[in-house]
């Protein structure tokens, strides 16, 4: 998304052997400038300091594959990006009780699915029932819903690895069992039937959930059964740092997140679990030794 909608018209006309480090500065700085697509400012420095990234490795390839002299985004300047505030997750019990709070709401299934699989807001308004298999108890997630100067398009996930399938909750299957069984009926109703493509969750005309009204909605719920504030996307978050917590390995996690890299994962929520530093000491200490270092020697049997 972001080479169609950024790269590709700011830069797509010079040819890559004069691609210069100038170019790249005079995009970032459009970009911060007023390079959002709803006209209203320009891109957040993350974002414009991301698609760098994406440039760097480009034009890395490039040169490893003979198609240019040199990498300009070497010597280019994206913005520097302040580090990361940190995160705010709700604990177990928290979001247990944020579940047992939203039970009985119309979007039930779409509250524990945003809880359990770590789905991006869009990633998750997007699914069609198509992309669930109920018995296989998985989702695939390959288009997202976006919020564009208030109207609803839809796009794809927000990087190369965003389209992927997630295992689902058993108790997930049985919410989305539940849900369509109640869809089905609303579209009854309405004198429609409800097709494969038809996104899971709408609205009861059958128009698709608008992604900020969701977001909306979910302040409410939340203010509703006193929890800590925190933001819709930070489900996401705490479904990985309970994850991880929990002993899933990064590398799972970062499929079920859709992170470009297991990196970003690690350097996002390592520092979200401090017992993670202490969990590994731990056991490299029972490994190393509270178990022989040497096996201990076979008594000899003498020989007759």
């Amino acid at each position: 998304m972001n080479v169609h909608a950024h790269i590709v018209p700011a830069l797509g006309a010079i040819p890559l052997q004069k691609l210069a480090a100038e170019d790249l500065n005079t995009m970032y700085a459009a970009l911060l400038e007023g390079g959002r697509r709803d006209g209203k400012g320009g891109l957040h420095p993350r974002t414009v300091a991301y698609i760098h990234m994406i440039l760097k490795h480009a034009l890395s390839d490039a040169v490893k594959w003979g198609a240019a002299n040199r990498n300009p985004a070497d010597a280019a300047e994206p913005p520097r990006v302040r580090a990361r505030h940190q995160l705010k997750v709700w604990n177990a019990d928290e979001l247990r009780r944020f579940l047992r709070h939203v039970e009985k709401d119309r979007l039930y299934a779409a509250w524990l699915l945003s809880a359990t699989t770590g789905a991006r807001r869009g990633e998750l308004l997007g699914l069609r029932w198509q992309d669930v298999d109920l018995d296989a108890a998985t989702a695939a997630i390959s288009q997202t819903l976006l919020s564009v100067g208030f109207k609803v398009s839809v796009g794809q996930p927000k990087t190369g690895r965003g389209c992927r399938q997630v295992a689902l909750f058993d108790a997930a299957v049985q919410a989305l069992r539940h849900h369509r069984t109640r869809m089905e009926a609303e579209c009854a109703i309405r004198g429609v039937s409800l097709n494969n493509d038809a996104f899971i969750f709408t609205k009861e005309d059958g128009a698709p959930v608008h992604p900020d009204r969701f977001s909306e909605l979910f302040d409410l719920h939340l203010k509703a059964a006193g929890l800590p504030r925190i933001r819709l996307h930070d489900l996401r978050h705490t479904h990985a740092t309970l994850g991880l917590a929990a002993g899933i390995h990064p590398k799972i996690m970062s499929e079920r997140l859709g992170h470009s890299s297991i990196s970003i994962t690690l350097d996002t929520y390592s520092h979200a679990i401090p017992g993670m530093q202490k969990e590994a000491a731990e056991r490299m200490s029972a490994l190393l030794f509270e178990k022989p270092l040497v096996p201990a020697e076979t008594p000899l049997v003498a020989a007759k």
